[in-house]
């Protein structure tokens, strides 16, 4: 298969979850969805953006989300975040205001994450495609294996890292992390996914971003910048 767009740090090590018959009957799906009419997203070249972006030497923080944004134009590849010039999604909209509530730091007036995925922040979904206007609907195709991988990997690193798990879909993952609280090397952040669905149950007050930042210190790694440049 022609390799995806990923940073070579990722590629090697994640060549065997690539290759599975389970990848091979996804690609396959996929190009036939969109063979079918029905749009796919992120696009092809932006599946892949957070692993190209942040490679696994850098990765500091995971953010781990569901599956990407539905609409169209809005997802490219990292989790929550959208391009410049899209309206800023109601998630996002609350992870910002706990960021204010948490840090001080004001809500940007775009919802463009670049600038953490560049500080070693791996914006990843649990699935990486989604069809338009169909929420989850590339659940239980595949992905999940594959991302199953990805956090292996991150957790497999001698360097402390920062898990921050947002909903019960993503907290899965944690299964695969030696957390602090278990005598591991990791820190295992979990809350309500910030969506308005579920923001209410008790996403505000988490203070993850500060807990985030006092663990990397601790540990040697530096802060990470969470305000947001222009664009």
């Amino acid at each position: 298969m022609t390799d995806p767009r990923m940073d070579a740090s990722w590629l090697e090590p994640l060549r065997t979850a690539l290759d599975t018959p389970e990848m091979t009957a996804l690609r396959d799906y996929l190009r036939a969805e969109e063979a079918a009419g029905k749009h796919v997203f992120p696009p092809r070249e932006d599946r892949f953006r957070a692993l190209e972006l942040t490679p696994l030497s850098d990765v500091r923080a995971v953010i781990l989300g569901q599956d990407p944004y539905h609409g169209p134009g809005q997802a490219h590849g990292l989790c929550f975040s959208v391009r410049p010039g899209v309206k800023t999604p109601p998630s996002l909209v609350n992870i910002y205001k706990e960021l204010q509530a948490d840090c001080g730091i004001a809500p940007a007036p775009h919802g463009f994450l670049e600038h953490w995925a560049r500080q070693g922040v791996l914006l990843l979904n649990s699935v990486l495609t989604v069809e338009q206007a169909r929420a989850a609907s590339h659940r239980g195709r595949g992905w999940e294996t594959f991302t199953d991988a990805i956090v292996r990997l991150v957790a497999a690193k001698d360097e402390p890292v920062v898990f921050m798990l947002w909903g019960s879909y993503a907290q899965k993952k944690a299964a695969f992390v030696a957390d602090v609280s278990r005598g591991g090397r990791h820190l295992v952040l979990k809350a309500p996914h910030p969506s308005p669905l579920s923001a209410h149950t008790g996403w505000f007050g988490t203070g993850h971003f500060s807990k985030a930042n006092a663990f990397l210190e601790a540990h040697g790694r530096g802060r990470i910048d969470w305000a947001l440049p222009p664009v």
